[in-house]
């Protein structure tokens, strides 16, 4: 019985190389591997390593957080593409940034969980809210809009 992508198992997506979903390729890759997905919510986590680009004094800073949830963003519509509608990875922007609050930076050796809830899709845009913790401690809450180009 073949089991619906809308629905997939935890075990089916951790068993997804990441950078099959992902126009990001190393060392700019920020999530380590999809744990969640439906329509609507999507999870991701990562361990923050110390060969990270994104890591200044043994913590992951801000833009790699903001790089993390765009990723996160990404690996939605790149699982989306790829399993439910069956074509290629396409690109995205950020388009902005709003209400963003940095409570903590995670450090080397942390493990956070990315969750991206889409409030809105139109017209290749998506309006979502994030929050990355560690463990139960909440990272970072933001608002962002993610931009699809448009395929030629």
């Amino acid at each position: 019985m073949k089991s619906d992508p809308k629905q997939p198992t935890e075990a089916f997506l951790r068993g997804i190389d990441i950078h099959e979903l992902l126009p990001q390729q190393e060392p700019f890759v920020m999530i380590s591997r999809l744990t969640h997905f439906d329509m609507v919510r999507t999870v991701t986590e990562t361990e923050v390593s110390a060969q990270n680009i994104f890591v200044e004094e043994g913590c992951f800073s801000a833009s790699g957080l903001i790089e993390n949830i765009a990723q996160t963003c990404a690996a939605r519509i790149g699982y989306v593409n790829k399993y439910i509608l069956k074509k290629g990875i396409q690109i995205g922007f950020i388009g902005a940034v709003r209400h963003m609050e940095i409570l903590d930076l995670p450090k080397v050796g942390d493990i956070i969980t990315t969750t991206v809830d889409v409030k809105e899709e139109v017209f290749g845009m998506t309006l979502a809210e994030a929050t990355v913790r560690c463990g139960e401690k909440t990272l970072v809450t933001t608002e962002m809009k993610i931009a699809i180009r448009s395929e030629e």
